[in-house]
């Protein structure tokens, strides 16, 4: 008899070893990462650090159905994407009963929601301001009975 005892391979020694195979990879791919970042660092958004003037200029809105007619704000949706609109979302309002379209602007200046009234040949009066920080658009346009009064060139 030998004094050497035997080695057997069992379950966990089987997976201890590929453990230690998959952390080692991971590592190896973490040094990689490392290195290329050092090499070859992020490139920065000169556009936001250069210029903010450009990216105050895209109203970005969403546009509601205020007025009942299946598919109306997607007919609009098309309508303030022609004039250089951004408009994030479409969707119903809480209610189907207005009689006159309204415009809602969310900043601190209406500016904007002025803006969207004149493409839509809406009058100032309908616009209202409601700030709200936590809001992430500028204006939200609510379409009424009226729709068929609105500008659509």
């Amino acid at each position: 008899m030998s004094d050497q005892p035997e080695q057997s391979t069992t379950p966990n020694s089987l997976f201890l070893n590929a453990a230690i195979g998959f952390l080692s990879v991971l590592l190896l791919a973490l040094f990689i990462g490392l290195f290329t970042r050092l090499i070859y660092p992020r490139i920065s958004n000169q556009r936001a650090v250069e210029s903010t003037e450009l990216l105050g200029e895209i109203i970005q809105l969403e546009v509601l159905n205020g007025c009942g007619i299946s598919g109306i704000a997607n007919n609009f949706t098309g309508v303030l994407r022609k004039n250089g609109f951004d408009v994030v979302e479409t969707g119903n309002f809480e209610r189907f009963d207005l009689e006159k379209t309204i415009i809602i602007s969310h900043g601190s200046s209406v500016d904007n929601a002025y803006r969207v009234a004149a493409a839509l040949g809406v009058s100032n009066e309908h616009v209202i301001r409601e700030e709200s920080p936590d809001f992430y658009l500028d204006v939200s346009v609510v379409l009424g009975k009226d729709y068929i009064e609105l500008k659509t060139n």
